[in-house]
């Protein structure tokens, strides 16, 4: 942009000894500040209905985060059950600005997956929430990932984003009107005589004046 590279797609996983354990001290530095597990809601725990238990700040979850989003939010690797002993089951959550959980994948692989498909574009986790991308994120979606962005309008019309090119009219061969060659006008039968008989007379001549040399 005018001249001047600007880093757009961005795939961050953090390394393991980068792993940042969220929940486990407070969000202030202040003296009896709020912890996020007293920031964390449960009023909405009884209407996920079929959607999985989310994640939980206290002693329930183990929680580390993988990706800080550039600010937008925080993509978390989380382990759930963690009495008597930890699970080795994981999930990747994202977590908003607001302190809400969406849910990612069940496996690190299937997220790895997720994240080379929207080539790191910013925000693409929001594609995951109810809230949707913002306006500039869709700009660069159906810039570089029209068929990501647009897939409820994929399922609708299957051909939409097909290549309707029709090769049978694109290289559909002119006809081409023959050219018809004119024959010359036929001679009338006296001057093709008259031709014969000099023609004739032409060769006796020469044929005479051979035998007389």
């Amino acid at each position: 942009i005018a001249d001047t590279p600007m880093p757009l797609g961005s795939m961050v996983i953090n390394s393991v000894s980068k792993l940042c354990r969220l929940g486990g001290s407070s969000m202030y530095t202040l003296p009896n500040a709020p912890s996020l597990a007293d920031l964390e809601d449960d009023t909405d725990e009884e209407d996920n209905g079929d959607k999985p238990e989310k994640p939980h700040f206290d002693s329930r979850s183990l929680i580390f985060e993988l990706d800080p989003c550039n600010g937008n939010g925080k993509v978390c690797l989380v382990y759930k059950h963690t009495k008597p002993v930890v699970s080795p089951d994981t999930e990747i959550w994202f977590l908003d600005r607001a302190l809400y959980w969406h849910f990612l994948t069940k496996t690190f692989t299937a997220y790895y997956r997720l994240l080379i498909t929207h080539l790191g574009l910013p925000q693409w986790q929001y594609a995951f929430t109810s809230y949707g991308v913002s306006p500039q994120a869709k700009q660069w979606f159906n810039m570089y990932k029209p068929i990501t962005i647009n897939t409820a309008l994929l399922s609708e019309e299957a051909d939409s984003f097909v290549n309707k090119l029709d090769p049978n009219k694109v290289f559909k061969s002119k006809n081409k009107t023959p050219v018809i060659k004119k024959k010359p006008p036929p001679q009338p039968a006296g001057s093709q005589k008259s031709h014969t008989s000099m023609t004739s007379s032409k060769t006796s001549s020469l044929g005479g004046n051979s035998s007389r040399k």
